[in-house]
């Protein structure tokens, strides 16, 4: 790529290894204005001197603070600036915390390839470019609607399209003293119809052989035109915004009293009738989309209704419980619960980066690949299917920018083994419920299985881990739930607080008669009030 594309884009590399450092600077610096820092506060020192980076690449493990906890630090003065990490695959929680903060563009692991970080960093500019571009097309859009809206107000009554269209035909006509006037307008004012004349009459007269007669061209036309006995005065014109062609007037006169004075008036109101219709044609378009979306959201969330809400067989000597709560319409939560016939149980909670409908088209993708995975003869272990899983959705996760968190775990009931992976999810917990109900002196103690952990899928291209394996006793309990359900608002100490684990475990102690998810989903949302992300809650109970 050349370099007159980047010459006037800065970048800040920071690095406490000056090798490094040095190694970044003269990769960079022909193309790009490169600032050079050695720790992450002498780095913030950079920026508060001379402002905003385009991008800024940051190594992950630098003493007093690391790479995400710098640029954690710039996201609220610098939301625009591309942050990049160089990290080693060992980083795995603060690379999740950072991804799900979206304090990060990309993580580059070591040891790079000097060609693929040019490519990826040439990326990160264009990306910065096109949001700078956005930014700046935006704010002019914005100011000079603000601009035309002050001069409209008058004729723009209502922004209902029929009403503006009737409003602006009856305006024209009596502010020039037509005896007749009538409005083509190219969009229809009713869904899926045919675009109908407004018209406007003086006395009251009928004017549908006028309005066969259509307007002759866009351009503003002043002449005599045959009607009957009398000939009438015709003017007109064309609406245009922006180059689309709105809608045509033509406005009659018997008398013949317009003139170049009537032409310039015409034209200095034209722009305040342009306004209003574009207005409410937009605001007609908005209406139209939201009902569709709405019957289109109302769909989704049925088959997303069903795909979840899954009926499984009473297995002896096991409690299964799941919840899934969607913070909208649709969400991008999801629990599997697999039964497979050689008796192994198989449980699973994800979540998709994102909310809304591209999250639940994602989760449904996630969960038909694992449905097809489980449904073998021969399943292989959590781990493996996570990698199959990885494979499968890694292109379109990648090229869409999303990722999914997953837990997956299998139990089989004749040794009470489970076995488990996790990608980038909240850690399940084990506990004995027998010890809760039972109320013994001493409360049981929660086990976070934290083996078998990598980061979500989607991030790399190939993903493996160690499962972890773990024998359940009569009367334990096993909970998996996405980070709805720790990131919920509780009240401690008089303020509002993020649940966590730890949190929830002590709502999981209140369980004394029993543990139901439905108590404590709204045990939880006495506290939580609005729900602010999708929340999902799956159990298994070993029978006592």
């Amino acid at each position: 790529m050349s370099s007159d594309i980047h010459e006037q884009l800065k970048l800040l590399v920071v690095d406490d290894e000056l090798d490094n450092l040095e190694l970044l600077y003269r990769t960079f610096r022909r193309n790009y204005r490169v600032y050079r820092a050695s720790s992450g506060q002498e780095a913030l020192d950079c920026l508060a001197q001379h402002g905003e980076m385009a991008i800024i690449i940051s190594d992950q493990r630098m003493p007093k603070m690391k790479g995400t906890e710098f640029l954690s630090h710039t996201v609220y003065d610098y939301p625009d600036s591309i942050r990049i990490v160089l990290t080693g695959y060992t980083d795995v929680e603060d690379l999740v915390d950072a991804i799900n903060s979206g304090q990060v563009f990309r993580y580059i692991t070591k040891p790079w390839k000097p060609q693929e970080l040019k490519q990826i960093i040439d990326q990160a500019a264009n990306t910065y470019r096109v949001i700078k571009q956005r930014t700046h097309t935006l704010s002019q859009s914005l100011k000079k609607e603000s601009f035309y809206n002050s001069i409209t107000t008058t004729i723009r009554r209502s922004l209902d399209y029929a009403n503006t269209l009737q409003t602006v035909v009856d305006a024209l006509g009596q502010a020039f003293d037509a005896d007749y006037a009538i409005l083509y307008p190219v969009d229809s004012a009713t869904p899926g119809g045919v675009p109908q004349p407004v018209t406007y009459s003086k006395t009251g007269a009928s004017v549908s052989d006028l309005v066969k007669i259509g307007v002759p061209s866009q351009e503003l036309v002043l002449d005599k035109f045959p009607h009957g006995d009398t000939p009438l005065t015709r003017l007109a014109a064309g609406f245009t915004y922006r180059g689309t062609l709105l809608a045509t007037i033509a406005l009659y006169q018997g008398e013949g009293k317009w003139d170049s004075t009537t032409i310039n008036l015409f034209k200095s109101i034209a722009e305040q009738v342009v306004l209003a219709i574009s207005q409410a044609k937009l605001h007609h378009h908005i209406q139209r989309q939201t009902e569709q979306m709405r019957t289109e959201l109302e769909v989704a969330r049925q088959i997303q209704h069903k795909l979840l809400h899954q009926v499984w067989p009473d297995i002896p000597g096991i409690k299964i419980q799941a919840k899934c709560q969607a913070a909208r319409a649709v969400g991008g939560d999801f629990y599997e619960i697999f039964i497979h016939p050689q008796g192994d149980i198989w449980l699973a909670v994800g979540d998709v980066s994102g909310k809304g409908v591209p999250a639940a088209l994602f989760m449904a993708s996630a969960i038909s690949l694992l449905r097809r995975e489980l449904a073998t003869s021969h399943p292989p272990s959590p781990e493996i299917v996570m990698a199959n899983l990885n494979q499968a959705l890694n292109t379109d996760l990648v090229n869409n920018e999303h990722m999914i968190t997953l837990v997956l775990a299998r139990y089989t009931p004749t040794n009470k083994q489970l076995v488990y992976a996790n990608a980038g999810h909240i850690y399940p917990v084990v506990w004995s419920q027998k010890s809760i109900v039972q109320g013994n002196i001493s409360p049981p103690q929660p086990k976070y299985l934290r083996e078998g952990i990598n980061v979500p899928l989607g991030i790399l291209p190939k993903w493996s881990v160690e499962a972890g394996q773990l024998t359940l006793s009569e009367g334990d309990a096993l909970l998996l739930t996405s980070d709805g359900i720790t990131e919920a608002l509780v009240t401690i100490d008089g303020q509002q607080a993020m649940l966590h684990q730890t949190g929830l475990w002590q709502l999981l102690l209140e369980q004394t008669t029993g543990l139901v998810l439905e108590n404590l989903l709204a045990r939880l949302n006495l506290e939580d009030e609005e729900q602010h992300d999708d929340q999902t809650i799956l159990s298994l109970e070993v029978a006592f």
